[in-house]
């Protein structure tokens, strides 16, 4: 298992960068590689990924999701992965956007890429995209405030 911890500050206010975090259908206009994210109910998220020309489909489960605070999340298919993403007030227009993506490498393109550290560049990429993304709106495309709890051990 690797672990990629990656963050970026961004000049809006944590409920836009929030906000923002959980319009999952707009991921594939700042995350490389991601060609469409569907929610499919409150808790489950579908992707399709293309990267280094293999396409993939997967299911993620929302596992916890507390306004302004965090979104995390597991695969339910495909490839071992889990993450959560973190938001925290430095001042009333900065918030820094914390990523935690823990997963397995599957064969061994996904292995070699992960010791030569490409993973973390797309994140690090992807963290920055958003960054770019939601400061030039400076406002989010929309919003979902509800909440997942941590479901007890």
């Amino acid at each position: 298992m690797s672990t990629i911890i990656e963050s970026v500050d961004v000049s809006v206010p944590i409920r836009t960068a929030y906000d923002q975090w959980t319009q999952f259908e707009t991921f594939p206009q700042f995350m490389e590689g991601v060609e469409e994210v569907r929610q499919v109910d409150d808790t489950t998220v579908r992707w399709r990924t293309r990267i280094a020309g293999v396409t993939r489909e997967f299911d993620a489960r929302i596992t916890e999701q507390l306004p302004d605070e965090r979104v995390a999340w597991k695969s339910v298919d495909g490839s071992a992965h889990a993450g959560v993403v973190t938001f925290h007030r430095l001042d009333e227009t900065t918030t820094r956007v914390t990523a935690q993506l823990d997963f397995a490498p599957d064969g061994v393109v996904e292995k070699a890429g992960d010791r030569l550290g490409a993973l973390t560049r797309r994140v690090k990429g992807d963290l920055q995209r958003f960054k770019t993304f939601i400061e030039s709106r400076g406002v989010q495309t929309g919003g979902w405030r509800g909440q997942v709890d941590r479901p007890e051990p």
